[in-house]
This record gives C-alpha cells, structure tokens and sequence, in this order.
C-alpha cells in the first residue's frame, strides 16, 4: 500500500478516483498482523493468570509483568539496530512470533526474585528492600547462567549468515536482544 499505491497516487500515475484494493497473500497478511495483534492481548493475560495462580497473589504477578515491556523495548531496539546496520531485517510474520516467544522467556527471570523476596519476607526479613536484596544475591547467578546460555544460542543465528537464517533471524533477533535489555 506504501510502497506502490501511495507512490503511483503522488506521482499522478493514480487517479485519486481510482479506488485500489488489495488482495490475495497481501489481504492474508493484513488480517495475519491483525489476529497476532490479538495474540499478545491473549498471551500477556493469560501469563498474568497462571502467575496468579502460582503466587495466589495478584500484585506479585504484576510485578513480574514489569519486564515485559522492558523485553519488548529491547526487541524493537534490536531489529532498529540490525537494520541500521546494513542487514535488512523486515517486521514480517515470524519476527512477530517472536515477540510472543519473547513475552514467554523474559518473565522467567523475574520469578525466582519474587518467589525468594516472598519466601524472605515470610522468614522474617527485616524490610522489604532486604528480602529483595537477598533473593538477588541467591538467585542471580542461575537466572544468569539460563539467561547467557540462551544468549549464545541465539548469537549464530543473529550475527554468522547462511543458508536458512534469514528466515528465522527475527526471531533470534528479537529474543537475543529483549532478553539481554530486560
């Protein structure tokens, strides 16, 4: 639509009477993006749920969800850095996907610090700023070692081209990078 209508209607090779509609495997696209768009409405609440049920809390969930926007921040600034490094990545259907596999990993880390600062708190920590201090002192090194671990899973699908990574290196991107921001 950008790309061609648009330019044909500025260029005067379109009339402005001229209605254009497009359809086929651009039509699929648009309602793709769309059901997608639904997707992560879906999923963010559907984590936030089985958060709840693991905490029988509802702000501790919320608490955790705080990353999320961090991972996603990450992810959009991946995919802007690639690209602004002369290896076109387009915004396509499976680098979408990753933004829910995204929404999925990076919750994972914040749970042992809640699940520990709670645990802390109900042993009798001093403050709260304690609790949470000494759940990160205890926990951080396994959520690091899950979170580096990832990271160099993801790197030779993100920087080595080749044959079958220009399809999925969305993906790596948008994960690799949420992941490391959050």
């Amino acid at each position: 639509r950008t790309d061609v209508v648009e330019r044909m209607r500025a260029d005067g090779r379109l009339p402005q009477t001229v209605t254009v509609d497009i359809s086929g495997a651009g039509d699929q696209l648009t309602a793709t993006r769309a059901a997608l768009a639904d997707n992560y409405l879906v999923a963010i609440v559907l984590t936030f749920l089985v958060l709840v049920a693991i905490f029988t809390h509802w702000g501790w969930p919320l608490v955790i969800l705080t990353a999320v926007p961090l991972g996603i921040a990450g992810g959009i600034g991946g995919l802007v850095l690639k690209n602004g490094l002369g290896v076109r990545q387009p915004f396509d259907m499976i680098t979408m996907l990753g933004f829910l596999i995204l929404l999925g990993v990076v919750v994972n880390n914040p749970i042992p610090i809640v699940d520990g600062a709670i645990t802390n708190l109900r042993a009798g920590a001093s403050s709260a700023v304690d609790a949470v201090r000494d759940a990160v002192s205890t926990r951080i090194r396994p959520i690091m070692m899950s979170m580096i671990t990832t990271l160099f899973g993801l790197a030779p699908l993100v920087f080595l081209p080749g044959e079958g990574t220009e399809l999925y290196r969305g993906v790596g991107v948008v994960v690799l990078a949420g992941l490391l921001f959050s």
